[in-house]
């Protein structure tokens, strides 16, 4: 759930961050393809974290 939890934050932060930029219809679904592949290793390594806690 983490994963799924950081690609979608991600995915809307890439989204806002190239919107503030003007960025057009291509550069916003490259960036919300970039942060959210960020945003879900992000996930992964709190899942690693979070299972090696436990």
């Amino acid at each position: 759930m983490i994963i799924i939890a950081g690609l979608l934050i991600g995915a809307i932060w890439g989204v806002i961050y190239v919107r503030r930029r003007n960025g057009r219809g291509f550069d916003i679904a490259q960036y919300a393809a970039v942060w959210g592949l960020i945003g879900a290793i992000l996930g992964v390594v709190a899942t690693i974290g979070v299972e090696r806690l436990l």
